[in-house]
């Protein structure tokens, strides 16, 4: 059963990290495209803001799909961590815990399934399994 939760969260956590990466790639879901996001980097002082959309829809986009097929888990968990860790740090935390203040509390509790991902690894049911 151990195995069928960490497919559930992988699926779910890493489809939506793919959709905010096609968010800030491609403009699809609402998104901005590289163009707004690296526009919206460049605001808030994350420069050069082209590069930097490009390497965060990146991380987001190829992480959560590394998640949902299982693939190099505690490695792409590690970077989609370390990215969220960066956006509390840039944008949430000066608003204080909670979504509703555009706080970090969403972004929490992302960086603690992505631990627990790095520390349990992928499970039965993933492409990690096979080596």
């Amino acid at each position: 059963m151990e195995d069928m939760g960490l497919l559930i969260v992988r699926l779910i956590v890493g489809g939506l990290f793919l959709a905010h990466g096609a968010q800030k790639w491609f403009g699809w879901f609402g998104g901005a495209g590289l163009r707004g996001t690296a526009g919206w980097l460049e605001a808030i002082d994350i420069k050069p803001g082209m590069f930097m959309a490009f390497m965060v829809g990146g991380i987001e986009f190829l992480g959560g799909l590394f998640l949902i097929i299982g693939l190099l888990t505690p490695f792409a968990a590690t970077l989609l961590a370390v990215t969220m860790l960066s956006a509390v740090v840039k944008v949430h935390w000066r608003n204080g815990l909670w979504n509703t203040d555009n706080g970090y509390e969403y972004n929490l509790v992302l960086i603690a399934v992505l631990l627990c991902l790095i520390l349990t690894g992928a499970g039965e049911y993933a492409v990690d399994s096979l080596f």
